[in-house]
């Protein structure tokens, strides 16, 4: 829903603060437009930043990928496109509030019905309008629903932060810890008491400023990381 400009704040924040170069990607929306086009967008987006990096003038070896709730889930999809195709390489991936697993079973997809902003019934609603009568079954690519991927290994550094008032919770940890298992790296923060997109719709509370400041740490260490072969 919405455009390229919907929750892009953060983006404009770090442009400013890191002195980077941030792209947004109009992709094509569902039900119009169905798995696999949006994630092909996104993909494609990711291959013209990487391609005109000198043009716009930024270095290729500090793509980082950024996404929050659905967005976040189309982030971790271009990912793993990216590792598989030996497409960019990315030095990062944000995933804030992930939407990752159309299957909508762990204990979290459950109990958070007629909760917060987005509950048990937003959930299928949104990914019947991406996958159609696909969703739910053994039909569905890991591209589309990132939770469906069997191997996790070879993924850049992971941070995911997810809400503990929230249906995406328990697909969030289980796939930092899917990370963890294939030798990966990721940082994992759950807050307690929060709901899904508190950070943007309670931006004072003192869960959301510290939310910001774990996403900002992290990006901090990240960026200050020698490139390989510069230690």
């Amino acid at each position: 829903m919405g455009d390229r400009f919907a929750s892009v704040h953060p983006l404009v924040e770090w442009t400013l603060k890191y002195d980077a170069v941030a792209v947004t990607v109009e992709f094509r929306r569902a039900p119009e437009h169905p798995h696999p086009v949006p994630v092909e967008d996104c993909y494609a987006g990711l291959e013209w930043m990487a391609a005109h990096a000198e043009e716009l003038g930024f270095d290729p070896g500090e793509l980082v990928i950024f996404g929050g709730s659905g967005g976040g889930g189309f982030a971790a999809g271009v990912t793993l496109l990216a590792r598989d195709r030996g497409g960019p390489v990315l030095s990062g991936q944000l995933l804030q509030c992930p939407m990752l697993d159309d299957r909508n079973e762990t204990v979290s997809a459950r109990r958070y019905d007629g909760v917060g902003v987005w509950d048990r019934t937003s959930n299928p609603t949104a990914w019947t309008m991406v996958l159609g009568e696909r969703r739910g079954t053994a039909e569905v690519s890991p591209y589309a629903a990132p939770a469906r991927a069997t191997e996790l290994g070879g993924l850049p550094p992971t941070f995911i932060d997810v809400a503990a008032v929230e249906v995406f919770r328990d697909e969030a940890v289980a796939y930092a810890s899917a990370i963890w298992a294939a030798g990966g790296e990721a940082e994992l923060h759950v807050w307690g008491g929060a709901f899904d997109g508190f950070y943007d719709l309670a931006p004072e509370t003192a869960v959301a400023r510290s939310c910001v400041a774990a996403r900002e740490s992290w990006l901090e260490r990240l960026l200050a990381r020698p490139e390989p072969g510069r230690e």
